[in-house]
């Protein structure tokens, strides 16, 4: 005999399977006790941008978000503390029974900003459910174009790239640049620039104007290697709203919108994005005062913020970019410091990988397999 659900479940059945709800449900239901660490690792995996802190009764205790992460990341916090000290304790959350438009309203102006994912909770505060804006609509996406920077050599990459540009080297099914595309467009980017030397034909041949990958695609062509960032002043016509700049041989599954709000959030001229990066110093470290040793640390890791590779530039920021000259991005994001302009950061705790040496291939590879990208 079929059951029929009830009213209050349709409301939530008719945006989102049971069956899937349940395995949304325990990629992202962790416990309270669960170190930062590991709880970035499953928020990665889960791709929800928040997870939900509960024990096994499953009463809500709490959200850590993607934005909580970074925060913590930027304050230069261990990571081996209970996920539970950065948690929102008063999350907004909805109720069993509300409709797709009552959440989607409560997501736009439940808060004094919009978020994009709303526990649905019981009378009693157990999870029923977890919803997602992509579960409910389709947004209407902020507006930013992009430039996927494909010209380099890759070098580090031989003897593949001797016949085949970086972004065209097949991850899995399809080459790495068909994956960067699908992400773009995913964020509502429907104009792409691709920087183009090495072996450009390779690249223009399969892609054309980009049309059969869901995107207008415009090829900037460098007569020489102009840096990581000359080539952007050769752009036409030339940005109106924010660039985003991405590197051929990124594998990321960055969400880019949270991106441009991260951006618009702090008024900002340029934002990096930035990754995590342990370091174990593999000896006993001594802290000296003059000869005298006041300390020992036997084989410490140290935590870095590293360059991924991925930026969102303010229009008028390309004026500083000297033309037809090699300039490289470190020099524009330092002449931009040095004006004082804003030039913020934004940690990525989404899956990120630096795609320019043999290992990194063959990680992606296996990463791409395992359905971590």
């Amino acid at each position: 005999m079929e059951t029929v659900p009830t009213e209050e479940e349709a409301a939530v059945t008719a945006a989102y399977p049971r069956d899937e709800m349940a395995q949304r449900l325990a990629q992202v239901i962790v416990s309270p006790e669960l170190s930062i660490q590991d709880a970035l690792e499953r928020l990665e995996a889960a791709g929800t941008g928040v997870l939900l802190l509960a024990g096994a009764d499953r009463v809500l205790f709490g959200v850590v978000s993607d934005g909580d992460m970074r925060r913590h990341f930027l304050s230069r916090e261990p990571l081996t503390e209970p996920c539970s000290r950065i948690a929102t304790r008063k999350p907004l959350v909805g109720r069993v029974g509300m409709s797709e438009a009552d959440i989607l309203d409560l997501m736009d102006h439940g808060l004094d900003y919009a978020v994009n994912h709303v526990p649905i909770l019981t009378a009693e505060g157990v999870i029923d459910s977890l919803m997602l804006r992509e579960d409910l609509s389709v947004a209407a996406h902020p507006q930013m174009s992009a430039v996927i920077m494909a010209g380099g050599a890759g070098t580090r990459l031989r003897p593949l790239t001797e016949g085949t540009p970086k972004p065209m080297l097949p991850v899995g099914d399809r080459p790495l640049m068909e994956r960067t595309l699908e992400r773009l467009r995913g964020a509502g980017i429907d104009r792409v620039s691709v920087t183009t030397h090495y072996l450009a034909d390779k690249i223009t041949g399969h892609f054309g104007d980009g049309e059969r990958f869901g995107v207008h695609l415009e090829y900037v062509a460098e007569d020489r290697p102009l840096g990581t960032a000359g080539a952007l002043r050769l752009i036409q016509p030339p940005p109106t709203e924010p660039l985003l700049v991405i590197n051929g041989d990124i594998l990321t599954a960055v969400d880019f919108q949270k991106l441009l709000a991260f951006h618009r959030e702090h008024h900002a001229d340029a934002t990096i994005c930035v990754r995590k990066y342990d370091l174990e110093v593999p000896y006993g470290v001594i802290g000296c005062n003059g000869p005298f040793v006041r300390a020992i640390r036997e084989k410490p890791m140290e935590q870095f913020l590293v360059n991924a590779g991925i930026y969102l530039l303010e229009p008028e920021t390309l004026s500083r970019i000297p033309e037809n000259e090699r300039f490289d991005m470190t020099e524009l994001i330092q002449r931009l410091i040095d004006e004082n302009r804003r030039v913020v950061s934004f940690p990525i705790v989404e899956y990120w990988l630096d795609v320019g040496r043999l290992a990194d291939y063959e990680r992606a590879q296996v990463d791409v397999e395992a359905a971590r990208v």
